[in-house]
């Protein structure tokens, strides 16, 4: 059984920089065919994808956040990370890390963490 965890701070001053890490357990980031992906929600709105890192280390950016958005991965803890730059109010949601399997659906989530984007 994968199992994913988010783990990062639940509050960010406006202009830094989001930091998130997921743990996975129960699989490797490695395996291809997998990607492992950020989605958000901001409240009173829908899921939105942010990107993905693939088992090979590509990444992949959602064109409306690619400008701010990195994705890397620690391959030796099991980890891949993210980080949003220069947020905003706008960036409040909650974040979650969840792995796209071999059909081409999500198949494992995070629970989810709270990001406030507040001064």
């Amino acid at each position: 059984q994968v199992q994913l965890q988010e783990s990062g701070p639940g509050l960010v001053k406006p202009s830094q920089t989001l930091s998130l890490t997921c743990t996975v357990s129960g699989g490797s980031i490695t395996t291809d065919y997998y990607y492992w992906s950020w989605i958000r929600q901001p409240p009173g709105k829908g899921l939105e994808w942010i990107g993905y890192i693939s088992g090979s280390g590509s990444t992949y950016y959602s064109p409306s956040l690619k400008s701010r958005t990195s994705i890397s991965r620690d391959t030796s803890n099991n980890q891949f990370s993210l980080q949003l730059t220069s947020v905003t109010p706008e960036d409040t949601a909650v974040y979650s890390c969840a792995r796209v399997g071999k059909s081409w659906a999500y198949d494992y989530w995070g629970q989810g963490t709270q990001v406030t984007v507040s001064s």
